[in-house]
């Protein structure tokens, strides 16, 4: 913040901030004992990179600007990167790294170039005088209102070392958990598509092929046959239209899926219905609920001010409204075992697991052995799903072939017998 003061009373030095753009260079070079040594570093002009490297006892013997033309494009900043930027940051902090010198590493360690250039604006924030947790909120795409608050609590309570600790945890075990559930839901999709690809390529190129050798038959085609040739005879000359219908249903369903929320709250109740996925979701979304209220309560975040963190993160509507209950309920003095309960939506294990956590005083320990209860249960579901797919896909694809070259050699079939 005071930075960008002092650039709006400069305007000049604004210019020259706006202007100066960093660029990628290759350099070679000696270290204080000579020996050769290379690498690559982003600057704004070669004399600047040699002082800099000059200053870190490199004497630099060639340095050329690399060519962006054919260089791949920047990755997008994943949630997984911010799990690991995290982690990162904890295990440096908890070492005794200042927090400084610990964005200047995991900045130059970057493989993701605007990984980097985020770390570094942090940082600046954070060395012109600004709190971790208030230079955070400043990129809310990466960072949201729960890990923010996580880390204003740890810092006024001087434990922002144990608190990044818990919430890099939290993040991997969630991006982890949110792997899973996108395997379960891929490899069905994937199955389907495959058929139905499969079956498009024998009914636009092996049937029309068939079906010329029977037209000089002059024989009565099997019902079967009969069915098989009209569908490609149908395909060939509408799968163009076809094909612009099931482009216009996914453009249909991104929109309806984004624009609005009772089609979202319609798609998260029908999935948790669904069989064998659903099961996986539902305990998906359990796992998710115990583990943020788990890391929220262990920060010393009160249960209702937790509770709305955990609203917001339970991905789900249904687990949204149950939460949204439990914290009134709460808010009235009800005990949240109690409130669990009364939401007809969690499981007995979890209820009792938050009932024994509120008598002993451990709330947040219980809860946490509650969400790796249900992050192993979905992990041993999804590897089960994996496992009977596979079959699974031989059988339909079996079904798929197999059907139309049966529906093709039906008529030789027929010819053989009647000779």
């Amino acid at each position: 913040m005071a930075q960008q003061a002092a650039l709006k009373k400069n305007p000049a030095a604004a210019k020259k901030a706006k202007e100066e753009k960093l660029f990628p260079f290759k350099w070679e070079g000696k270290d204080r004992k000579g020996t050769k040594i290379t690498g690559e570093i982003q600057g704004a002009n070669a004399a600047l990179i040699k002082h800099q490297l000059r200053k870190q006892g490199i004497l630099v013997t060639k340095i050329n600007r690399k060519s962006t033309l054919f260089s791949k494009r920047a990755k997008p900043i994943k949630p997984l990167d911010i799990a690991f930027f995290t982690r990162q940051l904890a295990t440096m902090m908890e070492s005794g790294v200042p927090i400084i010198q610990a964005f200047e590493i995991i900045a130059e360690g970057a493989e993701n170039p605007n990984l980097a250039k985020l770390v570094n604006e942090i940082k600046t924030n954070v060395a012109a005088g600004n709190t971790l947790a208030d230079s955070l909120r400043q990129h809310p795409q990466h960072f949201d209102d729960l890990f923010c608050n996580l880390v204003e609590s740890g810092e006024q309570s001087g434990r922002l070392e144990s608190l990044l600790d818990r919430i890099a945890t939290y993040k991997e075990k969630t991006e982890a958990l949110k792997a899973k559930i996108k395997k379960a839901m891929t490899y069905p999709i994937a199955v389907i598509v495959v058929a139905i690809i499969v079956t498009a390529i024998l009914l636009l190129k092996v049937v029309p092929s068939f079906q010329e050798v029977f037209s000089n038959f002059g024989a009565e085609l099997p019902a079967f046959t009969t069915f098989v040739i009209a569908l490609s005879e149908w395909l060939q000359s509408w799968w163009f239209i076809l094909l612009v219908m099931i482009i216009v249903a996914g453009y249909a369903y991104g929109q309806a899926h984004r624009r609005s929320k009772a089609f979202r709250d319609f798609q998260d109740r029908t999935l948790l219905k669904a069989p064998i996925v659903g099961e996986i979701i539902y305990q998906a979304a359990v796992a998710r609920y115990a583990r943020t209220l788990s890391t929220t309560f262990a920060a010393g975040v009160p249960l209702v001010d937790a509770l709305d963190s955990v609203a917001g993160a339970s991905g789900n509507v249904v687990f949204y409204n149950a939460v949204m209950k439990i914290k009134e309920n709460v808010s009235a003095g009800s005990q949240l075992h109690f409130s669990m309960r009364t939401t007809n939506v969690f499981p007995s294990l979890a209820v009792q697991m938050a009932g024994i956590g509120e008598e002993s005083g451990n709330l947040d320990g219980m809860l946490e052995k509650v969400a790796d209860y249900y992050e192993a249960e979905v992990d041993n579901k999804v590897d089960n799903l994996t496992t009977l797919l596979e079959p699974m896909i031989m059988c339909v694809l079996g079904v798929l072939v197999g059907g139309l070259i049966i529906a093709m050699y039906l008529p030789i079939f027929q010819l053989g017998n009647v000779v």
